[in-house]
């Protein structure tokens, strides 16, 4: 749009022209739907001829011969090669080579110097050195040896001297405290004094408390017991197939013959077995919150009724 200047909005930014829009009219297509690499999947494509393994054979390698390194090359003996070092290096020696005038000397134990190039060292020498003659020190201080023991029930072990003992009556503040107390029941005069008027209270702490005597205790009287322990006229007898044992005698046999017994007929209506007859049947009946709701909501008023009229 132009402006008070006469600019437009295109020239005021500094453009040629406006942006194109590349993606009008589109169709959308979701991200999950997009593929990773929309270029891999037009036109055609380097198609390699996939990877080779390395293998004793030409196909696994880069070139299609095998190169050879030292290829038209004579062969060489190693062992020469090594000879021909030594010789120039022989050569190179001005003189024989050293030899010394006996062989190597071996030492024959430790702290001999046998076979050594400089020999024996004064320093380390096993001779002992000149020394003063020996003082004897002065006499140490003598004093007693320590007393043992830890001071609780044993006696001179102290700096100073043992206290002595002195004897003491063992019973001497019993005795003190009844002599004291005889003294003094001695210089009272009288019993002690006594108010007959000291006030009361309404009520007695003690309810229970009376001053009417107690009657006598009635002690319960014990019945004597017979010592004599309770001996039956007889022992007792033991069953042995013939009932000796019981109280009772044996009872007679009755004979009973075998034959069942069968129920008696029943001739008269009195003697009849009672039957009650059969109640009223139950049936299917609708409950009262049923009734209730027909009668409040039916096909008349079931569009305008609310749901908190009933």
């Amino acid at each position: 749009m132009p402006v008070e200047g006469g600019k437009s909005d295109m020239e005021r930014i500094g453009l040629f022209s406006e942006m194109e829009y590349i993606s009008i009219g589109d169709k959308y297509v979701s991200l999950f739907n997009r593929p990773f690499n929309e270029t891999a999947s037009k036109n055609r494509q380097m198609l390699p001829g996939g990877s080779k393994e390395m293998s004793n054979l030409q196909p696994g390698y880069f070139d299609p011969r095998f190169v050879r390194i030292f290829e038209g090359e004579g062969y060489i003996n190693l062992n020469q090669v090594r000879r021909r070092h030594m010789m120039e290096e022989a050569k190179k020696n001005l003189s024989k080579a050293f030899l010394p005038s006996s062989g190597d000397k071996k030492p024959c134990g430790l702290g001999s110097y046998y076979g050594t190039i400089g020999g024996p060292v004064p320093s380390f020498s096993a001779q002992s050195k000149p020394r003063e003659k020996y003082q004897a020190p002065g006499k140490n201080l003598y004093t007693n040896p320590g007393k043992k023991g830890t001071g609780y029930g044993y006696a001179n072990i102290t700096i100073g001297k043992q206290l002595p003992h002195s004897v003491d009556f063992y019973d001497a503040p019993k005795v003190n405290y009844k002599t004291e107390n005889e003294t003094h029941r001695r210089l009272i005069k009288g019993s002690p004094f006594k108010l007959n008027l000291y006030p009361r209270e309404y009520f007695d702490n003690n309810p229970y408390s009376s001053e009417k005597p107690l009657p006598p205790i009635h002690k319960a009287e014990k019945k004597e017991t017979v010592a004599v322990p309770f001996k039956p006229s007889s022992p007792g007898k033991k069953a042995g197939g013939m009932k000796a044992g019981t109280f009772d005698p044996y009872p007679s046999h009755s004979s009973d013959p075998y034959v069942v017994k069968l129920a008696q007929h029943i001739s008269s209506k009195g003697d009849k077995i009672f039957h009650p007859p059969s109640g009223p049947k139950s049936r299917p009946i609708t409950s009262i919150m049923t009734l209730n709701v027909k009668r409040a909501l039916n096909m008349k008023n079931y569009k305008t009724s609310s749901v908190q009229s009933y």
